[in-house]
């Protein structure tokens, strides 16, 4: 079973308007959308869609908490732990002129409620933790490592560049992409050639195997075995929101059925390739998934 925590869920709003925005004018829509939003909460929602058990946690605050709740109970297990400010809300604007965005900071959390989250995942002791995401006010790396360090589990972290370099924990895995491997590491990134030397170098500091996505270049795992190397699938690529999520998801589903570093790293391009073809972070069908695998080049590097 894999545990997911979003430390800072939120609730996406998106408004799609027919007119540009204009300063002290009403535009009216029909269009507009509320997702549940948070890279361990993608992250659930395709392991269960994958058919792997698993259980999202975190923090939520209402009145958003509740609704993010409401939008998660028909498809997945939670275990949420309750703090006093309100879940963010974040809003987007898809107008004519361009995408306009609105992220709020968050919760803050109070010392208590990290006490609380740390006795729900020990009470609930997955064999996987993923934990993955921003963190909001009162939640700190020091946090992080406390979750991974308070039981026998193997954790893997999706976090940014500068959270990597500062976790202490050994950790299982984690899922940069390239932009957060150079900003980990101080290393260049340019070459698929450079992101496995600054892979290895995230290895030296505590990550047994890092996985990371290269956009357009694919994937590629570095770990005990040596690096390999996933190549993209030739896709019409809708959007790419959550496709870190997915390719993390599709690696970590593999590993629970007991597949080997290259066909976790397939697994993972393969599941990420379905989910750029969807708008937002709505979840494909992922059947037949074991043969879009198949057809991913991977090689040793």
């Amino acid at each position: 079973m894999i545990l997911t925590v979003t430390p800072n869920p939120a609730l996406d709003y998106t408004v799609e308007l027919d007119d540009p925005l204009e300063a002290d004018t009403v535009v009216r829509t029909d269009g507009a959308r509320v997702d549940a939003g948070g890279k361990g909460i993608n992250v659930s929602q395709y392991l269960r869609a994958l058919g792997s058990e698993t259980v999202a946690s975190g923090f939520l605050g209402d009145p958003f908490g509740r609704v993010l709740a409401d939008e998660l109970a028909a498809d997945l297990d939670t275990s949420f732990v309750p703090v006093e400010e309100s879940t963010r809300l974040n809003q987007t604007i898809l107008a004519p002129d361009g995408e306009y965005k609105i992220n709020q900071n968050g919760p803050r959390v109070s010392e208590g409620a990290v006490d609380d989250l740390l006795a729900r995942v020990a009470d609930v002791a997955p064999p996987v933790l993923v934990v993955g995401g921003s963190l909001p006010p009162g939640v700190t790396a020091a946090d992080v490592d406390r979750l991974a360090d308070a039981g026998e589990w193997a954790t893997a972290v999706d976090v940014g560049g500068a959270m990597l370099a500062e976790l202490d924990a050994d950790y299982a895995l984690c899922k940069p992409n390239r932009a957060e491997l150079a900003e980990a590491t101080g290393m260049a990134t340019e070459s698929v050639d450079d992101c496995v030397a600054a892979g290895e170098e995230l290895r030296s500091m505590g990550y047994e195997r890092v996985i990371a996505s290269l956009g357009g270049d694919g994937a590629i795992l570095v770990g005990p075995e040596g690096a390999f190397v996933a190549d993209a699938l030739a896709v019409d690529v809708v959007d790419t929101v959550g496709a870190g999520d997915s390719l993390l998801a599709g690696v970590l589903a593999a590993y629970d059925g007991g597949a080997s570093d290259e066909t976790a790293l397939a697994t993972g391009v393969a599941v990420a390739s379905r989910v750029v073809g969807v708008a937002g972070t709505s979840v494909p069908d992922l059947a037949g998934i074991e043969t879009v695998r198949d057809g991913v080049r991977v090689r040793r590097r």
